[in-house]
This record gives structure tokens, sequence and C-alpha cells, in this order.
């Protein structure tokens, strides 16, 4: 008894030990950094000139009425002390104050009868006489959450993302008519059609970074959501492994991660259709319509091809080509409603962390293939048809 009492006190006295001996270097650290502060380490830290920054984030127009909406990615807060449309002053009230602190947003309304159409150049002076551009292309009223425009956004999305995934879906009897070579090249163009996925979610997710205030580090979102997808997949994915499951099995289990990476992918898709039509660019956006629905047909065969050689059934089809089309929908509602840079960046970055941990597991599993070892070139040939596919389809979108 007195030995195990010994020996509860000699483990407490060392978990106090490790305890101290982690907190110190802590202390220690924000003893220097208050003496910095206080002392300015020799040097001068007053700015000769303040350090502002105003983030546009959003320009809605209504009938006689303009409104911006700008957060603060200032070190300190920043007061609008002025605003200038088409050269001329004009009168402004705020949501929320002019004064508006650090990483904090306000709106700026301003009662000014635009006309459809034109171009508007706004400027926004702060109190210390920096100016800040807003401009507006094409003047056009934005789209109210109404049922009429709730359900335009539902309609675009519905033609963009689940009508061609589907329609991709509807080879499945034909192709699972083809010999096991053919299997080989159908998983590696997917692989391709994936890896173009990637790329481009990817680089659509480092343009929107630009565009969120420095302080939320857009390129650092995109690690975040990018490796951390990939990760948690990978995780997933080792233990339905772990757990015996059969090889049929863990293939179906493939192709509804196929379809998840795809589905986020086309949320980003819908993201950039309700954005353009969102500020007007009716043009564009009917353009990117067409566009994505040539190129998402290419989808429902990327999701089919690792369970070509099995019976998934109806039931399983269907959800796989809802996972992967209904989410434009939903980024067709978010573009066109709330356009938010910093949620785009996330969301991208998760549908490319997404793609390419499912393009690993395909390797993994073409790999697995026995007839893997006499086909390299059937493999080459896939991944490049499948890429050609989307960088031929994208010049009609890009």
């Amino acid at each position: 008894m007195a030995e195990r009492t010994a020996a509860t006190s000699g483990e407490k006295q060392q978990n106090w030990s490790t305890a101290i001996w982690l907190a110190l270097p802590l202390v220690i650290l924000g003893g220097i950094i208050a003496l910095f502060l206080a002392t300015g380490g020799g040097l001068e830290l007053t700015s000769p000139a303040p350090v502002e920054a105003l983030t546009i984030e959003r320009v809605r127009l209504y009938p006689g009425r303009i409104e911006i909406t700008a957060r603060n990615a200032s070190p300190k807060a920043v007061t609008i002390a002025q605003v200038i449309v088409n050269n001329a002053v004009w009168p402004y009230t705020t949501s929320n104050g002019a004064t508006i602190p650090r990483m904090r947003t306000t709106t700026i309304y301003l009662d000014y009868h635009w006309s459809y159409g034109e171009a508007y150049a706004i400027r926004l002076f702060t109190s210390s006489g920096i100016p800040f551009d807003v401009s507006i292309p094409v003047a056009f009223e934005t789209p109210k959450p109404d049922a009429k425009t709730l359900l335009s956004f539902t309609l675009i999305g519905f033609y963009v993302g689940v009508i061609p995934v589907y329609l991709g879906l509807f080879w499945f009897p034909a192709l699972r008519q083809l010999g096991r070579r053919w299997m080989i090249f159908l998983l590696a163009v997917t692989a391709g059609l994936l890896v173009f996925l990637g790329l481009d979610t990817l680089t659509e997710a480092l343009e929107q970074a630009a565009a969120t205030p420095r302080p939320l580090q857009g390129n650092g979102l995109i690690g975040i959501g990018a490796i951390g997808t990939f990760f948690l997949l990978d995780v997933i994915s080792k233990r339905q492994a772990a757990g015996g499951r059969s090889e049929a099995s863990q293939r179906l289990s493939l192709a509804y991660m196929i379809a998840t990476g795809i589905g986020l992918h086309n949320l980003g898709e819908g993201l950039a259709i309700g954005a353009a039509y969102n500020v007007g660019e009716i043009a564009l956006g009917a353009f990117l319509v067409v566009g994505f629905i040539i190129q998402n047909i290419t989808e429902g065969l990327g999701i089919i091809a690792p369970v070509l050689r099995d019976r998934p059934g109806i039931r399983h089809l269907a959800l796989m080509g809802l996972i992967g089309g209904a989410p434009a929908i939903i980024g067709a509602w978010m573009g066109g409603f709330a356009p938010s840079p910093t949620l785009a960046v996330l969301f991208l970055a998760i549908g490319a962390g997404a793609v390419f941990e499912v393009v690993y597991e395909i390797a993994k599993l073409i790999q697995k293939d026995a007839a893997y070892k006499s086909a390299p070139l059937t493999v080459f040939s896939g991944v490049m048809t499948g890429m050609l596919i989307l960088w031929v389809t994208g010049l009609l979108i890009k």
C-alpha cells in the first residue's frame, strides 16, 4: 500500500514537472513580446502613414439604391468619411456606423437612381484620405431571394449538374459489355478526368483567395481544406479496407467517393454561375451553363467506372448521380443570393482535396488489378484521354 502511494505521488510530481517545463518557454516568450512592444527594440514603430485596407465583399443594386458591403482588413478601425459616385460627392448612411472595427463589416447605403446597363465608378474615402474604388461595369438589379428566383437558380443547377451526370450514368449497361483491358482504360480515363477537375478546382480556389481579406489568409484556407479533406477520406478508406469488406463493396465505396468529389467540384461550378447572374453577366452565365452541361456528361462515366464489373443496382446509381450533380444547385443558390469569396475558397479547396484523394484510390485499384502489369500503355492513354476530354470541352467555357 505504501509503495502504491509513493508511486502515485511520484507520478503526480512528474506530471507537475512536465507541465512546468512545457509552460515555462511560453511564459518567457510572453515576457519577451511584452518587452518588445513596450520598448520597440530600439526601433520607431509608429507608421508614418496609416495602414488601411477595405475589402469590398458585395455590391447590391435595387431600384433607386446601391448597397456596398465592406470589411475592414486593417490592423485598426477604419472610418468611412466620404463617398463619391461618378465624380460627385454623394450622401450615404451605414448599417453599423461609419467606423468599422477590425475584421468587421458595414453596409453603405446610397440613395442613387442608377440606370440599367450603365457603368458606375464609386470611390470610398476614409478619414485618413485613403481611397478605395468600387466598380460597377453593368448596372443590374440584384436578384432577390424570392420563390421565382430560387426556382430559376434550382433549374440552372439541375441543368448543369444533375442532368449531365445522370446522362453519363446511362452508359452503364453498354460499358458493362467491355473486356478487362477496356475497364482498366475507363478507370484510367476517370483518373485523368479527376486530375483535370482537381487542378481546375485548385486554380479557381487560388483566384478566389485573391479576393478574400488578407487576415483570413485565403491560401492557408486552401491548404486546410484540401489537405484536411485528403487525409480524412484516406482514413475512411483505410478503415473500410481493414473492416474485411469484399472487393465489390470497396469498389462501390470508391464510386461513392468519386461522386462526392465530383459533387464538390460541381458546387464550385454552381457558385461561378450564380455569381455571374448575380452581377448581371447573363450572357456569361448562359455560356457557362451550356459549357458545363457538355463537360459534365463525362462525370457520370467517372462515377460508374469502378463498378462496371459489379451490379450496384438502380438505387445506388440514382443516389450516386444525385450526390454528384445536386451540389450544383446549392452552389447556384449561394453564388446567386449570398456570394462569399471566403466560403468559395473553402468549398473549392475541400473539393480539390476530395478529388485528388479519389485519384489516389483509383491508382491503387488499378495497381491491384491482375491485368495492370500488361497494360501500362493502356493506363497512360486512358489518363491522357480523360484530361484531353475536359481540356477540349473546357474550350467552350473558359
